[in-house]
């Protein structure tokens, strides 16, 4: 059975990386406050939101799918997708 907190470690990382890649200007994957609002702090527009969410599902084998229109509104913070993408990553993998 794989380690929850290793997972989730896992897609932290992997959103950290798809993150800095849609930020203009790019923010590296490190300097990403993980509390911190990605639209008024970082500027993540609604179009690199969707692109960033794609990119860090298709990376982390969770289907974006398992979300509503509220589940990724609320994704306010890098934190909110890690916790997301993790719940729903333990259903995936039968953790």
């Amino acid at each position: 059975m794989p380690d929850t907190a290793d997972a989730r470690a896992e897609i932290e990382a992997a959103a950290r990386d798809q993150l800095s890649l849609v930020l203009i200007p790019e923010v590296e994957p490190e300097e990403v406050d993980p509390d911190a609002d990605m639209v008024s702090a970082y500027g993540l527009t609604s179009l690199n939101k969707v692109l960033f969410l794609t990119e860090v599902c298709e990376e982390t084998g969770v289907d974006l799918a398992h979300f509503t229109e509220h589940d990724l509104a609320a994704m306010k913070t890098l934190r909110d997708v890690t916790e997301a993408l993790a719940r729903h990553h333990h259903a995936t993998t039968g953790a």
